[in-house]
């Protein structure tokens, strides 16, 4: 005759704490995968893209949009529907980003501003500041790259360096960014909402 002897689980499901312990386990568990999946960037690929246009304007500005990461961003913002004001000294290269722009997004409107921001606080640069703010004047920008910047003099000591090379980093990393970006911030505050990024190659 066979006899059934319980096993050490059905033993402690017995006892009302087992089960709270149960319960306790299994939350915690499922927190630690929850937090492995978001290291992991799962969330991002099962996420709905943030619909731009809706969330902070129809148009885009961009400085340094003609060469690595300012052209990238230019091509990323209209991939996500956005119309692009391109901002930048090469007037042919300028061109060449817009006519792509336009052949791989439909529908995708552009502008382009011929600015050597390291003429910013000049006559001309005043000119140019002139042009940028005609160029988005009635757009909803609701999104700002500024990602031209001058990468050199780097480390190095002020007299080891022409002033006038000092002169145009500080006119293009931070004189300019501010003008630009006051031409556009009001429109954001207006209408309270917008973004806006500062970073380039320069910054890494």
């Amino acid at each position: 005759m066979d006899v059934h002897h319980p096993s050490d689980i059905q033993q402690l499901q017995r006892y009302p704490w087992f089960h709270f312990l149960a319960v306790l386990g299994a939350l915690y568990l499922g927190a630690v995968t929850l937090r492995l999946l978001s290291y992991l960037g799962l969330p991002n690929l099962v996420r709905r893209p943030t619909d731009l246009r809706r969330r902070y304007g129809a148009w885009a500005v961009v400085t340094g949009p003609t060469s690595g990461i300012g052209r990238s961003m230019a091509f990323e913002l209209a991939r996500r529907g956005l119309n692009v004001v391109l901002v930048g000294r090469d007037p042919d290269k300028l061109r060449d980003v817009s006519d792509t722009i336009a052949k791989t997004h439909a529908g995708v409107q552009t502008k382009t501003v011929v600015f050597d921001l390291s003429v910013v606080s000049t006559a001309q640069g005043e000119e140019a500041m002139r042009r940028l703010r005609e160029a988005v004047d009635g757009l909803e920008v609701g999104v700002l790259v500024n990602n031209a910047g001058v990468a050199k003099p780097c480390a190095v000591y002020l007299h080891e360096f022409d002033v006038d090379a000092w002169v145009k980093m500080i006119r293009v990393n931070l004189w300019a960014l501010t003008e630009v970006t006051a031409a556009v911030l009001p429109g954001m505050v207006a209408r309270r909402r917008g973004a806006i990024t500062t970073g380039n190659s320069t910054f890494v």
